[in-house]
């Protein structure tokens, strides 16, 4: 069985930042579900197809439909939220296991060598870079509009956020 595009971990964090559903004074057809939406939003973000050939079966009605809530939630601050408490979890898990360990916290300057090498080679800049190619709508700017651009890549890094949080309390067994 496939693994979900939205899974619940995902879901639990993103559904209580997500603004409420406005009132509809001409009536109309229903509203598509926002984990629908959310999971054709997040198809064009790691396939980078047009949002025309998004794929009727996913249940988000149209491609339009889920390109319009990516524009209003980014304009709710929705991505920006996430990112910032995924990166608070983060922070406060490894500060847990680092405590934990009895490992004292220290900062080095790049390029300097410490007693126990730490710092030595920091690929910051190029590792960050893979892990956004990771996402192919990413890999080339396909968005006209700076707002749509730039929620994609909000949402890409509150992704990778989650992923690490994911993969450290598994390792770890922080959590």
């Amino acid at each position: 069985m496939a693994t979900p595009l939205v899974s619940a971990v995902l879901w639990e964090r993103i559904e209580p930042l997500l603004p409420p559903e406005g009132p509809t004074p001409k009536g109309g057809c229903p509203r598509v579900p926002d984990r629908a939406c959310l999971a054709g939003i997040i198809v064009v973000l790691r396939t980078g197809i047009p949002w025309e050939l998004l794929p009727q079966e996913m249940g988000c009605r149209s491609g339009m439909t889920c390109e319009r809530r990516l524009r209003d939630w980014h304009k709710a601050g929705v991505w920006e939220r996430l990112h910032h408490a995924l990166l608070d979890e983060l922070g406060r898990l490894c500060r847990r296991f680092l405590r934990r360990r009895g490992i004292r916290v220290r900062i080095t300057r790049k390029g300097i060598e410490s007693s126990q090498r730490l710092g030595r080679h920091r690929w910051v800049v190029e590792r960050t870079l893979a892990w956004l190619g990771g996402f192919r709508r990413l890999t080339l700017r396909y968005e006209r509009r700076q707002e749509v651009h730039k929620a994609f890549l909000s949402l890409g890094c509150a992704l990778i956020c989650l992923r690490a949080v994911e993969r450290f309390c598994s390792v770890c067994f922080v959590c």
